[in-house]
């Protein structure tokens, strides 16, 4: 018998009753560019090793996960009525699903565009949806917030968390598109640490989710859990090859820890696949992460 991947995890509690986890690039049967835990299949890894790490996420979560074909858009689904219909959801142009079901994970994926996870405990409803640059601006989190109230959901009841995604310090797009960005989201363009122009798209999705109501305390914040999960990682020997294979310059993977700011930004922390460090390392290809909620 094969042996079955284990991809490692970041468990977090969202509500009573509903987790989210983070899925790392450790633990998965990927090679190269892809190396180790890629999950999307369709980035051009060999799809034996991503089927093998998808199983065993859906081994962790417990149930196989429910994903879309996200396409930067602002369209919201309903996974429970997709799943009744035995539409393979995955083929699906969205970029936010949403479920009031039980032990049905919903999945986003992400590698350098932000996910976040949406819960009300109370109605049952769960939702993710990924918030891109372009996706935000379209209203992905209005859409979102709106199909959770369609399968039940309060809005003074909802809760959400922001996953991994690139920083405002990182994220370089160039005036245009920076001062356009801003416009929009007032106060959240940058300049990079690269020298130029750039957006936060997590603070952009703040606002957005203030908009609807859902701000304070209802926003609950993973930094903790992740920072603690780096920290417990840092001598792990898949995440020191992962670093050197990054080809950052940086000699040991505890240097580059040491001058991360952010652990949750894609590009700084080496446990996260992210477009732009793959462009700075001059690779070909880049995996894609997963960002799951279940109610349990």
């Amino acid at each position: 018998m094969a042996e079955q991947m284990m991809p490692v995890t970041i468990p977090l509690v969202l509500a009573p009753g509903v987790e989210v986890r983070f899925a790392t690039r450790l633990g998965g049967a990927s090679q190269g560019d892809w190396a180790f835990c890629n999950l999307g299949s369709k980035v051009g890894d060999d799809p034996a090793h991503v089927a093998a790490n998808m199983e065993g996420l859906a081994h962790v979560m417990g149930a196989p996960l429910r994903l879309i074909h996200q396409v930067h858009s602002a369209i919201a689904v309903d996974a429970d009525e997709l799943a009744d219909n035995a539409v393979d959801s995955y083929h699906v142009d969205a970029d936010a699903q949403v479920s009031a079901r039980t032990g049905m994970p919903l999945g986003i994926f992400g590698a350098d565009c932000l996910p976040v996870l949406y819960a009300d405990p109370d109605s049952g409803v769960i939702a993710a949806s990924h918030c891109g640059r372009r996706g935000l601006q379209r209203g992905v989190v209005h859409s979102c917030v709106e199909k959770m109230i369609e399968k039940g959901a309060d809005r003074t009841r909802i809760s959400a968390m922001l996953g991994p995604c690139i920083c405002g310090t990182c994220y370089e797009v160039g005036d245009e598109i920076a001062q356009e960005f801003n416009a929009q989201f007032p106060g959240t363009a940058t300049v990079t640490r690269f020298g130029g122009a750039g957006i936060d798209i997590a603070a952009a999705a703040r606002q957005a989710l203030a908009a609807e109501g859902i701000e304070g305390e209802r926003i609950v914040s993973a930094v903790p859990r992740v920072a603690a999960a780096t920290s417990y990682l840092k001598d792990d020997a898949e995440l020191q090859q992962l670093c050197m294979q990054d080809n950052e310059g940086d000699p040991v993977l505890a240097e580059r820890l040491g001058a991360m700011d952010r652990c949750l930004c894609t590009v700084e922390n080496p446990l996260w696949y992210s477009h732009r460090r793959a462009f700075l390392s001059h690779k070909e290809h880049e995996g894609r992460f997963l960002a799951v909620i279940v109610r349990r």
